[in-house]
């Protein structure tokens, strides 16, 4: 086993696009990754020849000039994807107090379509799309082209996205249908961060996309680029311990046994599960440890995948959000006994204008799993299945009684839980968006990429911003410790 300059723990997108980033500067980088299917929350899973993804369902901001799509041309993978770019005139459908409204791609065009059931909101909207566009230009690409990742957008970070959306259109139900794809950023009312809401749905007002034959091929494009670079990606490596002399980690334990030498780490495993197998170092204080594992994680998502009978579905070039009451944000006290949300996400094949995996996803928490946190996959028992078929079948009920009657279509149904994410993606809790950042206290959800340990360095998705721009964004500052902020910005920018 030879020595590595750079060690990453994880191979969900941000470990593998700093892997990309580092081998393109000439690092010799080893990806280590404890499943077998590369990729985190990219993975696709198939059963019985149907393609399943698991947690991104559609992506933003990939037209030409715009900022993931400037990201995916310097990694050498904008052209080699496959994706369908979603209905111009409703890419997202909301379904809320029994009315439909439709989100329109582009600033003017989204404005005009809402004030078409809204004509009084009308100038309010118009207020509303510029200040989405004015969070958006802390990161677009001008920045990278003049040495910069990110302008400081900290004002966003204090203010609520509730509040905000408010301050700026004043008819309730607007506020509720501007709010109501907040279960794509983990959505908590009056603690979500405006910025996460802005940068999110800024994002899929640029250009929405879903992927053709799945999410995978993300994760695939990169392990590609890495190893034409010299690379390693390596599965079935689970890091199970860091170990460390004095205030560095000299090596990785993996699987129990082996050990990978590097000159320097990357972690992109949660922060509190990073800290577990830490050695135990002066330099990490116990105060920050206790800081780290006091921090909320957001919710989870139970998700229901409908097998469509075949040509029984026609393929749907949009998403619908189905609210089943007045209230579109989540939190902890929700009413536990009915599923009042849902995504739905109709999976796009490159060979059919039918669709044969709709994906079903609804929040859940982990406490509504209490009786199984103790069990491994494969391994719950038959109660778990049970409870699973139960909850399928209650989503089932609620989008029936909201007029999205599947029966007589479905061929067999599978389901996943926050265990699943868990367990597959080292999540504390299931979480699906990583550490809850509030806009009444944001500096303390921020995790720097750095850490005590000089040779240690965290990614992923709880630093900043989840999702693939948020993670992007922090891969870039992770790889900046290694290259220099401006001219890895321009490098990108210039792509």
């Amino acid at each position: 086993m030879g020595k590595y300059d750079i060690i990453i723990a994880g191979s969900g997108l941000g470990g593998l696009e700093c892997a990309a980033i580092l081998s393109k500067e000439g690092y010799n980088v080893c990806v280590l990754e404890k499943n077998v299917l590369f990729g985190g929350c990219l993975q696709t899973y198939i059963r019985k020849g149907h393609q399943f993804d698991t947690g991104i369902h559609y992506i933003g901001s990939l037209d030409e000039g715009q900022i993931m799509n400037q990201y995916f041309k310097y990694f050498g993978i904008m052209d080699k994807l496959n994706i369908k770019r979603l209905d111009t005139d409703s890419f997202d459908t909301i379904f809320y107090k029994d009315k439909i409204y439709n989100y329109a791609v582009g600033h003017d065009h989204f404005a005009d379509t809402l004030a078409q059931s809204f004509p009084h909101e009308r100038e309010n909207l118009k207020a509303y799309t510029s200040i989405l566009k004015d969070v958006s230009r802390l990161i677009d690409v001008d920045n990278l082209k003049k040495g910069s990742i990110a302008q400081n957008g900290m004002k966003y970070f204090y203010a609520s996205a509730t509040q905000m959306i408010a301050d700026t259109v004043k008819d309730e139900t607007l506020r509720s249908v501007l709010a109501a794809t907040s279960m794509l950023y983990g959505g908590i009312k009056n603690s979500s961060t405006f910025y996460h809401h802005a940068m999110t749905n800024n994002s899929y007002i640029e250009s929405p996309y879903r992927f053709v034959d799945g999410t995978m091929q993300i994760a695939e494009r990169l392990i590609e680029v890495i190893r034409a670079n010299g690379g390693t990606v390596l599965n079935n490596k689970e890091v199970t311990r860091l170990i460390v002399t004095d205030n560095q980690v000299t090596a990785a334990e993996v699987n129990n046994e082996e050990i990978f030498e590097a000159d320097h780490f990357i972690s992109n495993i949660h922060p509190k599960r990073t800290l577990e197998i830490l050695e135990k170092s002066r330099y990490i204080k116990n105060a920050y440890i206790s800081r780290i594992n006091a921090l909320p994680n957001s919710f989870g998502v139970f998700t229901t995948y409908l097998v469509m009978k075949p040509e029984s579905q026609a393929y749907i070039n949009s998403n619908y959000y189905v609210h089943g009451t007045d209230n579109v944000w989540y939190n902890d006290d929700s009413s536990r006994d009915k599923i009042n949300n849902a995504l739905l996400c109709f999976q796009c094949n490159s060979n059919s204008d039918y669709t044969d995996v709709i994906s079903v996803l609804t929040p859940m928490y982990m406490s509504e799993l209490k009786e199984w946190e103790n069990t491994s996959v494969g391994k719950r028992g038959d109660d778990y299945i049970a409870f699973k078929k139960a909850y399928s079948n209650k989503v089932l009920e609620f989008l029936k009684g909201k007029g999205f009657d599947f029966s007589g279509k479905i061929e067999s149904i599978y389901s996943t839980t926050p265990l699943s994410y868990r367990d597959y993606t080292g999540t504390p809790y299931g979480s699906a968006y990583g550490i809850v950042k509030d806009c009444k206290f944001p500096e303390l959800g921020f995790i720097s990429t750095k850490t005590k340990l000089k040779n240690l360095y965290f990614t992923g998705q709880n630093m900043n911003v989840h999702g693939a721009l948020g993670v992007t964004l922090t891969s870039m500052f992770t790889c900046a410790e290694f290259v220099g902020q401006e001219y890895l910005a321009k490098k990108v920018g210039n792509a």
